[in-house]
């Protein structure tokens, strides 16, 4: 059994790791909520870009637009990975690399080639490693909103490689969050353009589109496809801070659980050495008596 000097400077040390990680509990948990804003806060634009796309592909407009065609034959698809920065987030950069991977072992089989563009030290860590695919960039340590240059030159780098045909499809593989204790690894195709098919209001149909029905559709286009890679920034970083925060109240526990175990060994240790030193003591009073 360890010494009681011991037990007390294991049981220190446990204490202080589970500061740290009940204070990184905390902020995971603040971050949260603040990324679970964020991806509130974009809904009403992205709704507003659907809603607008319904209405000129009911005039037609969007039928010869490049960013809509689809490709009969896929040849080679460029796909961006978001994945952490950082480690201690559960399994959170397992599950989405896990469906990274089978899309690339899918994509191998028939004989597609693939680019990636990586988001984040640990997909640009893992996909480094790998054959059959190259990193056509890399982005670290984006904000949490990730807003202005960095995003538009994903998006800029995606829409150039689709438009020269250069890849022939653009997909994002992310985390979605969709509660506290579901999220889950998705993969979203950006290009060729797609859109939901909403109810267009009559504000909407009965606007004056200036300069033309065109431009406004090259605008909306470029902004929606913003709006999906942001959204699944936004909805990504809302689950590794969901996950980071159950990753960091799992070792709290356990350092509580086993800062308990620790005490009742130490306490043990101690009345064994109570018990040890009572023992002796009586030995020697019979010896002195004799």
């Amino acid at each position: 059994m360890p010494s009681t000097r011991a037990l007390k400077t294991r049981i220190r040390s446990v204490k202080s790791t589970k500061q740290i990680t009940k204070a990184m509990q905390l902020v995971a948990a603040s971050k949260m909520r603040k990324a679970q804003e964020s991806e509130a806060a974009s809904s009403p634009y992205t709704r507003a870009a659907n809603e607008i796309l319904t209405h000129l592909a009911s005039q037609g407009v969007t039928d010869q637009h490049p960013l809509y065609q689809q490709r009969d034959n896929i040849k080679s698809r460029l796909l961006i990975v978001i994945a952490t920065d950082k480690g201690l987030a559960g399994a959170y950069d397992a599950n989405v690399l896990k469906l990274y991977t089978q899309q690339l072992v899918s994509d191998n089989a028939e004989g597609i080639s693939n680019e990636t563009i990586t988001i984040g030290r640990r997909a640009n860590r893992f996909v480094s490693k790998l054959k059959g695919t190259s990193v056509a960039a890399a982005y670290q340590d984006l904000p949490d909103d990730p807003a202005g240059s960095q995003l538009r030159a994903i998006v800029d780098q995606a829409i150039e490689k689709f438009e020269s045909g250069e890849v022939d499809a653009v997909d994002v593989v992310y985390t979605e969050y969709i509660s506290t204790v579901n999220q889950q690894a998705r993969m979203q195709r950006i290009l060729p353009a797609g859109y939901e098919m909403v109810e267009v209001s009559d504000a909407v149909r009965e606007a004056q589109f200036e300069p033309s029905q065109e431009e406004v559709l090259e605008a909306v286009t470029y902004r929606l496809i913003e709006a999906q890679v942001y959204h699944a920034l936004l909805t990504a970083r809302a689950s590794e801070y969901v996950m980071r925060m159950m990753a960091m109240k799992n070792a709290t526990d356990n350092a509580t659980d086993l800062i308990d175990d620790l005490t009742l060994a130490m306490n043990k240790a101690r009345q064994a050495a109570i018990t040890q030193e009572l023992a002796e003591i009586s030995g020697g009073v019979e010896a002195l008596n004799d």
